[in-house]
């Protein structure tokens, strides 16, 4: 993702460092604890925000708000408001929120496959 000397066409290279500054965006966007734990908890099915806010422990009413804004700004999140009274939110994740889904998944069973070595190298580096 960082842009070197390019040897395509200007036009070509200017794309290039468009995609990756939008690509830096993103990252500091989803990079978050909070967006990464909203990203599992809607997995595969569409939930309310109540259903969200009691499933992501921790998170204040602002902060689960805030993130599935930027979600949704980010075309990983679709968000459908039913016209009752009171209003009925929903979020389910979109394809690029899937797929995103799946490599946070596979993060995590990065962090299950190595969490003895992790802790075997954080025991040694803090004796």
């Amino acid at each position: 993702m960082v842009t070197k000397q390019y040897e395509g066409t200007p036009e070509e290279a200017a794309d290039l460092r468009r995609a990756d500054s939008l690509a830096r965006e993103i990252f500091a966007d989803i990079a978050n604890k909070w967006a990464l734990l909203i990203i599992e908890a809607l997995g595969e099915r569409t939930r309310r925000f109540s259903e969200l806010r009691d499933d992501v422990e921790g998170v204040s009413h602002k902060m689960l708000t805030q993130n599935l804004r930027m979600l949704e700004r980010n075309g990983l999140v679709d968000r459908e408001v039913h016209p009752t009274v009171p209003p009925r939110v929903e979020y389910t994740l979109t394809e690029p929120g899937r797929a995103l889904r799946a490599t946070v998944d596979a993060m995590c069973d990065w962090t299950h496959r190595y969490l003895g070595d992790i802790e075997t190298s954080r025991s040694r580096f803090d004796a």
